[in-house]
Protein backbone atom coordinates (compact mmCIF):
# COMPACT_ATOMS: atom_id res chain seq x y z
CA UNK A 1 0.00 0.00 0.00
CA UNK A 2 1.38 3.39 -1.02
CA UNK A 3 1.40 6.37 1.37
CA UNK A 4 -1.35 8.16 -0.60
CA UNK A 5 -3.77 5.23 -0.17
CA UNK A 6 -5.40 6.38 3.10
CA UNK A 7 -6.01 9.82 1.59
CA UNK A 8 -7.54 8.31 -1.55
CA UNK A 9 -9.71 5.94 0.50
CA UNK A 10 -10.91 8.75 2.76
CA UNK A 11 -11.68 10.99 -0.24
CA UNK A 12 -13.57 8.15 -1.89
CA UNK A 13 -15.77 7.27 1.09
CA UNK A 14 -16.33 10.96 1.86
CA UNK A 15 -17.33 11.74 -1.73
CA UNK A 16 -19.90 8.91 -1.68
CA UNK A 17 -21.34 10.15 1.60
CA UNK A 18 -21.27 13.79 0.40
CA UNK A 19 -23.05 12.88 -2.83
CA UNK A 20 -25.84 11.18 -0.93
CA UNK A 21 -26.13 13.87 1.74
CA UNK A 22 -26.38 16.60 -0.92
CA UNK A 23 -28.97 14.57 -2.82
CA UNK A 24 -31.00 13.94 0.33
CA UNK A 25 -30.85 17.62 1.28
CA UNK A 26 -31.44 19.26 -2.12
CA UNK A 27 -32.82 16.56 -4.48
CA UNK A 28 -32.75 17.52 -8.13
CA UNK A 29 -31.18 20.84 -9.07
CA UNK A 30 -31.11 22.68 -12.41
CA UNK A 31 -27.72 22.71 -14.15
CA UNK A 32 -28.80 24.57 -17.26
CA UNK A 33 -32.10 25.23 -19.03
CA UNK A 34 -33.76 21.83 -19.47
CA UNK A 35 -30.98 19.91 -17.69
CA UNK A 36 -31.19 18.70 -14.09
CA UNK A 37 -29.11 16.48 -11.86
CA UNK A 38 -29.13 15.28 -8.30
CA UNK A 39 -27.34 17.75 -6.05
CA UNK A 40 -24.64 15.19 -5.29
CA UNK A 41 -23.64 14.57 -8.89
CA UNK A 42 -20.26 16.30 -8.75
CA UNK A 43 -19.32 14.50 -5.55
CA UNK A 44 -20.39 11.20 -7.15
CA UNK A 45 -18.24 12.01 -10.16
CA UNK A 46 -15.30 12.72 -7.88
CA UNK A 47 -15.82 9.28 -6.36
CA UNK A 48 -15.27 7.69 -9.79
CA UNK A 49 -11.90 9.43 -10.08
CA UNK A 50 -10.96 8.61 -6.47
CA UNK A 51 -11.74 4.94 -7.17
CA UNK A 52 -8.99 4.83 -9.76
CA UNK A 53 -6.56 6.40 -7.29
CA UNK A 54 -7.43 3.77 -4.68
CA UNK A 55 -6.76 0.98 -7.16
CA UNK A 56 -3.39 2.51 -8.03
CA UNK A 57 -2.34 3.13 -4.41
CA UNK A 58 -3.95 0.33 -2.41
CA UNK A 59 -5.36 -2.29 -4.76
CA UNK A 60 -8.79 -3.37 -5.92
CA UNK A 61 -9.94 -4.91 -2.64
CA UNK A 62 -9.78 -1.49 -1.00
CA UNK A 63 -12.28 -0.13 -3.54
CA UNK A 64 -14.93 -2.42 -2.03
CA UNK A 65 -13.91 -1.26 1.46
CA UNK A 66 -14.45 2.32 0.29
CA UNK A 67 -17.92 1.52 -1.06
CA UNK A 68 -18.79 -0.12 2.25
CA UNK A 69 -17.55 2.89 4.24
CA UNK A 70 -19.46 5.29 1.99
CA UNK A 71 -22.63 3.21 2.34
CA UNK A 72 -22.30 3.11 6.12
CA UNK A 73 -21.89 6.89 6.26
CA UNK A 74 -24.87 7.36 3.94
CA UNK A 75 -27.08 5.00 5.96
CA UNK A 76 -27.19 7.58 8.76
CA UNK A 77 -28.67 10.13 6.36
CA UNK A 78 -31.01 8.04 4.24
CA UNK A 79 -31.36 4.24 4.19
CA UNK A 80 -33.14 4.45 0.82
CA UNK A 81 -30.31 6.42 -0.78
CA UNK A 82 -27.75 4.20 0.95
CA UNK A 83 -29.24 1.12 -0.72
CA UNK A 84 -29.58 2.81 -4.14
CA UNK A 85 -26.09 4.26 -3.85
CA UNK A 86 -24.46 1.01 -2.74
CA UNK A 87 -25.99 -1.02 -5.55
CA UNK A 88 -25.25 1.67 -8.16
CA UNK A 89 -21.70 2.34 -6.96
CA UNK A 90 -20.87 -1.36 -6.69
CA UNK A 91 -22.08 -2.11 -10.21
CA UNK A 92 -20.46 1.01 -11.63
CA UNK A 93 -17.18 0.45 -9.82
CA UNK A 94 -16.95 -3.16 -10.94
CA UNK A 95 -17.53 -2.07 -14.54
CA UNK A 96 -15.08 0.79 -14.07
CA UNK A 97 -12.49 -1.59 -12.67
CA UNK A 98 -12.98 -4.06 -15.53
CA UNK A 99 -12.18 -1.30 -18.01
CA UNK A 100 -9.57 0.66 -16.03
CA UNK A 101 -7.37 -2.30 -15.13
CA UNK A 102 -6.51 -3.50 -18.66
CA UNK A 103 -6.19 0.05 -20.00
CA UNK A 104 -4.00 1.37 -17.15
CA UNK A 105 -0.76 0.17 -18.75
CA UNK A 106 -1.61 2.14 -21.91
CA UNK A 107 -1.84 5.42 -20.01
CA UNK A 108 -3.54 6.81 -16.94
CA UNK A 109 -5.68 9.44 -18.68
CA UNK A 110 -7.00 6.99 -21.29
CA UNK A 111 -7.89 4.45 -18.61
CA UNK A 112 -9.62 7.02 -16.39
CA UNK A 113 -11.64 8.59 -19.20
CA UNK A 114 -12.86 5.30 -20.65
CA UNK A 115 -13.64 3.64 -17.33
CA UNK A 116 -15.29 6.69 -15.79
CA UNK A 117 -17.55 7.16 -18.81
CA UNK A 118 -18.90 3.63 -18.46
CA UNK A 119 -19.00 3.85 -14.65
CA UNK A 120 -20.83 7.20 -14.76
CA UNK A 121 -23.46 5.91 -17.18
CA UNK A 122 -24.13 2.74 -15.17
CA UNK A 123 -24.14 4.61 -11.85
CA UNK A 124 -26.51 7.25 -13.23
CA UNK A 125 -29.07 4.83 -14.62
CA UNK A 126 -29.08 2.50 -11.61
CA UNK A 127 -29.04 5.24 -8.98
CA UNK A 128 -31.83 7.31 -10.53
CA UNK A 129 -33.99 4.22 -10.98
CA UNK A 130 -33.38 2.71 -7.50
CA UNK A 131 -33.71 6.07 -5.70
CA UNK A 132 -36.93 6.70 -7.63
CA UNK A 133 -35.78 9.84 -9.41
CA UNK A 134 -37.21 10.38 -12.90
CA UNK A 135 -35.24 8.71 -15.68
CA UNK A 136 -35.56 11.46 -18.27
CA UNK A 137 -33.25 12.90 -20.87
CA UNK A 138 -32.85 15.98 -18.65
CA UNK A 139 -31.78 14.03 -15.54
CA UNK A 140 -29.54 11.51 -17.30
CA UNK A 141 -27.84 14.28 -19.31
CA UNK A 142 -27.39 16.38 -16.18
CA UNK A 143 -25.86 13.51 -14.23
CA UNK A 144 -23.45 12.69 -17.05
CA UNK A 145 -22.42 16.32 -17.58
CA UNK A 146 -21.61 16.60 -13.89
CA UNK A 147 -19.83 13.27 -13.56
CA UNK A 148 -18.03 13.09 -16.89
CA UNK A 149 -17.37 16.70 -17.89
CA UNK A 150 -16.87 18.43 -14.54
CA UNK A 151 -15.70 15.66 -12.22
CA UNK A 152 -13.67 13.57 -14.67
CA UNK A 153 -12.67 15.43 -17.83
CA UNK A 154 -11.69 18.68 -16.09
CA UNK A 155 -9.43 17.10 -13.41
CA UNK A 156 -7.86 14.68 -15.93
CA UNK A 157 -7.09 17.61 -18.26
CA UNK A 158 -5.49 19.58 -15.42
CA UNK A 159 -3.47 16.61 -14.13
CA UNK A 160 -2.29 15.74 -17.64
CA UNK A 161 -1.25 19.35 -18.30
CA UNK A 162 0.67 19.52 -15.00
CA UNK A 163 2.42 16.23 -15.75
CA UNK A 164 3.43 17.44 -19.23
CA UNK A 165 4.66 20.72 -17.81
CA UNK A 166 6.72 18.95 -15.12
CA UNK A 167 8.31 16.70 -17.76
CA UNK A 168 9.16 19.74 -19.88
CA UNK A 169 10.81 21.69 -17.04
CA UNK A 170 14.53 20.95 -17.01
CA UNK A 171 15.78 19.12 -13.97
CA UNK A 172 18.91 20.67 -12.54
CA UNK A 173 21.57 18.50 -10.99
CA UNK A 174 21.86 18.83 -7.24
CA UNK A 175 24.76 20.91 -5.99
CA UNK A 176 27.27 18.98 -3.86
Amino acid sequence: MKPAAPVALTAYAASIAAANWLTTRYGLIPLAPGVTATAGTLAAGAALLARDLIQDTAGRAWVLAGITAGAALTWTTSPTLALASTVAFTAAELADMAIYTPLRDRGWARAVLASNLVGALLDTLLFLWLARFPLTTATVTGQLVGKVAWATLLPVTVITAVRRWRRAVPRYAQQP
